[in-house]
């Protein structure tokens, strides 16, 4: 019977414990460095032993890369390896990225805020909201740039769909998660928000 190749050595037994761990991290990190979008807790344990904890792996990780251009950060229920911000600069010069910039304009900001804030919130929540009817163009656009998501439907008439933000949102504004949005009444304080 033929070996299977994709089999994984999750235990690493024949390895001493510090190199064993070493080893864990690096699996780790290497499955953080090829995923686009961040890695559940699940996922991650499938590479490493029973006895890893993947929260005391992830801090390992996080703290060997203090002082790299790049970080472990937590977003949603996940972690993903992104550039630390003070980097973002160099990166815009340095390579063609305007693709992945999201280009949103004021009111599109508003809108995605009226979501995050209000979620799941139907258009005419938006609208309600705003004052006036918000272009299916503008929720395409923040859809297509993975911003916001279709939520549950809305228990009235009808059933219309609502509008939910993403892991992506939470991401592309370093949110961790929606808890980490600034307090409203702050917002609203400062006149950054409706009175």
């Amino acid at each position: 019977m033929a070996k299977d190749r994709t089999a994984l050595d999750r235990e690493l037994a024949d390895l001493p414990p510090e190199m064993r761990w070493r080893e864990w991290m690096r699996r780790i990190e290497a499955v953080l460095f090829a995923s686009a979008t961040p890695v559940l807790r699940d996922d991650l344990a499938r590479v490493v032993g029973q006895g890893a904890s993947v929260d005391l792996l992830i801090a390992d990780l996080s703290a060997d890369l203090e002082g790299r251009a790049f970080e472990v950060a937590r977003v949603a229920d996940g972690w993903m390896l992104r550039t630390r911000p003070a980097y973002a600069p160099a990166i815009r010069a340095a390579a063609d990225v305007g693709d992945q910039l999201f280009d949103l304009s004021e009111f599109d900001i508003a809108v995605l805020a009226a979501i995050a804030y209000h979620q799941p919130i139907t258009r005419d929540g938006l609208k309600n909201i705003f004052g006036k009817e918000i272009s299916r163009d503008l929720t395409g656009r923040l859809h297509a740039r993975g911003l916001i998501a279709t939520g549950p439907r809305a228990p009235q008439r009808g059933a219309p769909f609502t509008f939910v933000t993403t892991d992506q949102f939470l991401a592309a504004f370093d949110l961790e998660s929606l808890q980490d949005l600034p307090d409203r009444e702050g917002l609203e304080d400062a006149g950054l928000g409706p009175a």
